[in-house]
């Protein structure tokens, strides 16, 4: 099976999360100030959304570019990177509206962990389709990005019982972490294609 669908499956859900995204904007009814700085956090939470859909899509992008064929395992394992993906709307909306109250952290940070694990899965059934000599397997390498992130998570999700602004922070430091580009898959290509 061809990958194209795949993608341009992918590419549409994604657009489609990050515009339920920005329609949970609300512009408020008052012309001051402090009418908008009431709704200040909310628009905090859509810009860390919004910045680690982009590095899904990034990083979906160049990973995708290393398959040469999708199988069944490879179809479900994507749609479960995309159902976790299609929840941060919700857990955005829910923890820019209680301007990151402790639950809505938590949830939030779980519904950040999910899609890590699901991309996890999803990068691990593409090597074992297509052999572990396969570029995205000698590209990722120890991959401490990717080892990191969930632990950070984790640390944010409990330390959202103590602050939830503390949750936050980890939360922003995995985003900031996966901000730089990421040029290992391109550099593998890449040689791949001089050899």
């Amino acid at each position: 099976m061809e990958k194209d669908r795949l993608l341009a499956f992918s590419d549409g859900v994604i657009a489609i999360i990050i515009t339920i995204m920005v329609l949970e904007l609300h512009a408020p009814e008052e012309a001051t100030l402090a009418a908008l700085a009431a709704v200040w956090p909310t628009f905090l939470s859509y810009v860390l959304s919004f910045i680690y859909v982009a590095i899904y899509w990034n990083n979906h992008h160049h990973m995708m570019h290393t398959v040469e064929r999708v199988n069944g395992a490879v179809l479900w394992a994507n749609m479960a990177l995309l159902f976790f993906l299609s929840l941060l709307p919700f857990t955005t909306a829910w923890m820019g509206e209680t301007h990151g109250a402790k639950w809505p952290t938590i949830v939030y940070g779980v519904s950040l962990l999910a899609p890590a694990l699901a991309y996890y899965v999803l990068q691990n059934v593409i090597i074992a389709s297509h052999g572990a000599d396969h570029v995205l397997k000698r590209a990722i390498g120890g991959d401490w990005k990717g080892n990191i992130s969930p632990l950070l998570y984790l640390a944010g999700i409990a330390a959202a019982f103590v602050d939830p602004r503390l949750a936050q922070a980890c939360f922003v430091v995995v985003a900031l972490i996966w901000l730089v580009p990421d040029r290992r898959i391109e550099r593998a290509v890449m040689g791949g294609e001089r050899a």
